[in-house]
């Protein structure tokens, strides 16, 4: 299913998606506050901690657990610590090492309805857009529960609100909180994928599999654009140009990753790609 993907969206320059390796290695490093990047390459994973417990937005694909809970102890936090560990979509590169990360945490999973019935039995959904592609198997999570859209999950002083956020899986949910550092306070987002991309059977423009698709993504890209956003991690970090942002850290300090237009022009890339699909759709492509 990777090599596909790759293909697939290496004809996307507007997403600028999965250019990366995303199992390559990636040192963890400070978003903002008490937020930090604790991925690969090119899958988001990101912690945010507090004296009364920390919480884990994504376990990256399955070869990345390892990593990431290296990059949590280089961090200086203990994974035992992580009380809940959240999911963005049931698709193997966001949700593959979550598993495993519940094995040696102990955290309870939260995900959207759709997406903790998929994460408790590891299955996928005859209605995901891309079911032909998924041939990577996902594992079967324990202690997993869902939450409502709208809902703020609680870990001492945290606290992380979902938004669900599907269209590109039937299961979406992006993340909001609040982060402060230097005195200012950032709004922060993770962002579901907003791609309508299929496995070329399934179709946007209708399908009985998932008739809503079309509407569910033109929603959550509306919803993302409308974020109160500082900023902005999606859940593959090229989409969102976290790396060039990065790459000012040095001199900027954290506020280099602070961007108010993010989530507005991540949303229009979603935009751009759902035009793409329409099109090719109406095209017989």
């Amino acid at each position: 299913m990777k090599r596909l993907l790759l293909t697939l969206l290496a004809a996307l320059p507007a997403l600028s998606v999965c250019a990366a390796d995303w199992d390559g290695p990636q040192e963890p490093f400070a978003l903002f506050g008490n937020t930090y990047c604790v991925g690969t390459e090119g899958l988001s994973s990101v912690l945010i901690t507090s004296k009364q417990g920390h919480i884990l937005i994504d376990g990256a694909g399955p070869k990345a657990p390892a990593a990431i809970a290296a990059h949590i102890r280089q961090l200086g936090f203990k994974l035992e610590d992580i009380k809940i560990i959240l999911n963005s979509h049931e698709h193997f590169d966001h949700a593959g090492g979550i598993a495993e990360l519940q094995k040696m945490t102990g955290a309870a999973v939260l995900a959207s309805v759709h997406g903790a019935a998929m994460l408790r039995t590891g299955s996928k959904s005859r209605g995901d857009p891309q079911y032909a592609m998924l041939t990577t198997p996902l594992a079967a999570v324990a202690n997993t529960r869902a939450v409502r859209d709208g809902e703020v999950v609680r870990v001492g002083p945290l606290a992380v609100t979902a938004h669900y956020t599907p269209g590109h899986t039937q299961g979406g949910t992006s993340w909001t909180w609040q982060s402060t550092e230097g005195g200012k306070t950032a709004a922060m987002v993770y962002a579901d994928s907003l791609s309508a991309i299929s496995d070329g059977k399934f179709r946007y423009s209708g399908d009985p599999l998932y008739p809503t698709a079309l509407a569910d993504v033109k929603k959550s890209i509306a919803t993302v654009a409308g974020f109160d956003c500082d900023i902005l991690v999606s859940a593959h970090p090229e989409a969102s140009n976290l790396w060039q942002r990065k790459a000012r850290q040095p001199a900027e300090g954290n506020t280099a990753f602070i961007d108010r237009q993010a989530c507005r022009d991540y949303a229009a890339k979603g935009q751009h790609r759902l035009e793409q699909t329409l099109a090719a759709e109406v095209n017989g492509k």
